[in-house]
């Protein structure tokens, strides 16, 4: 379980991270953006996620061996990308270089996350998945984009909670729930260390419960082969506030039609 100093705790429920605005009362999230129409996570993509409409576009956020940030879900580039190796192991210029697979004939090429910052700036907002990145160095980028208010930090390691606490008290932070936490007892013992603006994944009714009285929100990922209206409605009837998507398009005029 993720734990963290009296000092730190301290400190952080001085602040209470507010989530960005979001135009739905449901949250829709395109995974990986809107990558069914466009290679994930490229710009392309992006520009997709926000034509059709969706709250946040997923970025996943890794740094090359020469510091800089880019968008890349593998730790290698071997199943996007026409290169081999690990993004840690290659350098910008090397990283730039590649091309990204597509259906058509369209060349994409992996993009600097202060590319994404520009591009979604004042559009859609950010649900920032910290793959194997700098803090310091995506908080300056961030900071220097404007884009304080638009972004939500997925922690996916422990160390990750302490750092962006350190650089950014203000971020809004989300993640999953440990597999040990199982019961409200374990589940509020977890959110008086942690504190947690969004947790991923949670369906027990249960803990559901409690993390609303906490001010947490749940958000799922329904994102599968038979993704679809069934699978929508039973993850909304669980009383969460936010769906994860690959259908981010298709999932927006459902909403409008059935829901808000």
């Amino acid at each position: 379980m993720l734990f963290v100093d009296p000092a730190t705790l301290l400190a952080q429920h001085q602040s209470h991270p507010a989530l960005p605005h979001s135009r739905h009362k449901t949250v829709v999230i395109a995974h990986r953006g809107n990558h069914v129409n466009a290679p994930e996570n490229t710009l392309a993509s992006t520009r997709e996620a926000i034509s059709c409409g969706a709250d946040y576009v997923e970025v996943d956020l890794r740094t090359s061996k020469d510091g800089h940030l880019i968008a890349m879900h593998d730790g290698k580039v071997d199943r996007t990308t026409n290169g081999t190796g690990k993004v840690a192991d290659l350098t910008w210029q090397e990283l730039e270089s590649l091309q990204v697979f597509n259906r058509n004939k369209r060349t994409h090429r992996i993009p600097q996350f202060r590319d994404i910052l520009a591009l979604c700036k004042g559009k859609i907002n950010i649900y920032l998945d910290f793959k194997e990145a700098d803090v310091a160095e995506a908080w300056k980028e961030i900071k220097a984009a404007g884009m304080e208010h638009q972004i939500v930090v997925y922690l996916n390691k422990e160390e990750q909670y302490k750092k962006w606490k350190e650089a950014a008290p203000d971020m809004p932070l989300m993640t999953s729930l440990p597999k040990e936490v199982t019961n409200k007892a374990q589940l509020d013992a977890f959110l008086g260390h942690m504190h947690i603006q969004v947790l991923d994944n949670m369906t027990d009714p249960e803990l559901l419960k409690a993390a609303h009285e906490h001010g947490v929100s749940v958000w799922l990922d329904v994102q599968s082969p038979d993704e679809g209206p069934a699978s929508w409605n039973e993850a909304l009837h669980k009383g969460v506030q936010g769906l994860q998507t690959d259908k981010p398009a298709e999932m927006v005029t459902y909403l409008k039609a059935h829901v808000q």
